[in-house]
């Protein structure tokens, strides 16, 4: 027998959830293939199986807690796969394999291979078909990067032809379910995470925010009209985020306790700039970090932002990339939000606020009116550290570099 035991997590991570097994007993499996899902504070990650054969046992239920080394089952190794053979060939004597063979669709590397959950999720939230995804994963496994990248090529809807409906005579309905109307599920390991860190952040900090809004015209004519010719040269699409990063940076220079924390009776002052991200998964939000945003470049940020989004859905966001921030820039924006107030991402002081850019008329300086698009932001900060004159000015700083961006080109 071959033990299953739970791998290391990472640093400082002891103990995880058992969120999914992906194989049930009896069932064959291949060396390396996904066979369940574990879930610790930050992180959803698969764990493979150490060798070929049958699952022979599940020790640890779905929903239990294991530490790191615990044993969550046994793999009866050396199952043999039987060939089917050929008609004109004949053999002296069947082959008896030592344990339940496995089968040729079990075999069968493509895109036919199992689903992870969350794959599956994304695959039916999307309404696509799993068999025009090409899977890039182990033995042609399709992963959340394959869907991912499948969406944004437009990947077709292939629709299941509608049967054909025979009229009938009518029939009185069917009783209405008197089943239970409430379903009590347990919060991820993640999901409990946050809440609590949220709660202890609100309980902690000196919660204050202060609000803004800033005409995107000059950000939006500079993308039009240049995203062509920097996608050619970097590689990377020019979004908002890096405009916001570089923004937030050049205010956070001039106003130092912004991307400072609170330690005991001590003020730390940060004398660099890791920029954390929120970014929502399937499994929850996670915050990875853009590091040293001073030293990079705006091409250098979006790609940072691109690969750290993209480890984040996939669930191969680490630890690592999700320590070390000193100021935090959240986008509501992308699902609609107009306007909200975010909660401290502690230890850190401050977050920035993006929100929906959103046509209004706006009074110009000649007593015109004209329509421009808007975007509220918003700024939650700790007012124990940092004073309303720092906040709003903060934010006044941010407001004139989108305005201007020529500002963030000449550091002013």
């Amino acid at each position: 027998m071959t033990q299953i035991l739970v791998p290391t997590l990472g640093e400082s991570v002891t103990e995880a959830t058992v969120a999914q097994w992906l194989k049930k007993e009896g069932e064959a499996v291949q060396a390396d293939e996904p066979i369940l899902e574990l879930e610790t504070d930050k992180v959803t990650l698969e764990v493979n199986a150490p060798a070929s054969g049958v699952i022979a046992k599940i020790t640890v239920a779905e929903g239990s807690n294991v530490e790191v080394g615990a044993i969550l089952g046994e793999i009866q190794a050396g199952a043999v796969v039987i060939t089917p053979v050929a008609n004109d060939v004949k053999e002296d004597k069947p082959v008896t394999p030592a344990v339940a063979p496995m089968t040729q669709a079990e075999t069968q590397v493509s895109s036919d291979a199992p689903l992870s959950p969350a794959v599956r999720k994304l695959i039916n939230d999307n309404n696509l078909d799993a068999t025009q995804i090409s899977g890039t994963g182990k033995d042609g496994r399709i992963t959340k990067g394959d869907v991912l990248a499948s969406i944004e090529q437009g990947a077709s809807v292939v629709a299941a032809p509608k049967p054909t409906v025979v009229p009938q005579e009518e029939t009185p309905s069917a009783p209405r379910d008197t089943g239970p109307k409430e379903e009590r599920v347990k919060m991820t390991r993640l999901r409990q995470t946050v809440a609590k860190r949220l709660k202890e952040s609100q309980n902690t900090a000196a919660t204050l925010t202060t609000f803004n809004e800033v005409d995107m015209t000059a950000v939006m004519e500079l993308r039009k009209q240049y995203k062509e010719t920097f996608e050619k040269k970097h590689g990377v699409k020019l979004g908002f985020m890096s405009f916001f990063v570089k923004a937030a940076v050049n205010a956070l220079k001039e106003f130092p306790a912004v991307n400072a924390e609170i330690d005991g009776t001590d003020i730390i002052y940060k004398n660099y700039y890791n920029v954390s991200i929120a970014v929502s998964t399937p499994q929850g939000l996670v915050v990875p970090v853009v590091r040293d945003c001073d030293e990079k470049s705006m091409a250098e940020v979006e790609a940072e932002i691109i690969r750290l989004g993209t480890k984040a859905r996939e669930g191969k966001i680490s630890m690592d990339d999700m320590q070390g921030g000193t100021f935090t820039v959240t986008n509501g924006g992308v699902f609609g939000s107009l306007m909200a107030t975010p909660i401290l991402n502690a230890p850190q002081s401050a977050i920035l606020g993006m929100h929906k850019v959103q046509q209004r008329p706006m009074v110009m300086p000649d007593g015109s009116v004209e329509a421009r698009p808007m975007m509220y932001l918003a700024l939650s900060y700790d007012h124990r550290i940092i004073d309303g004159r720092e906040s709003v000015s903060f934010l006044v700083r941010v407001k004139e570099a989108l305005e201007d961006p020529q500002r963030l080109l000449l550091n002013i």
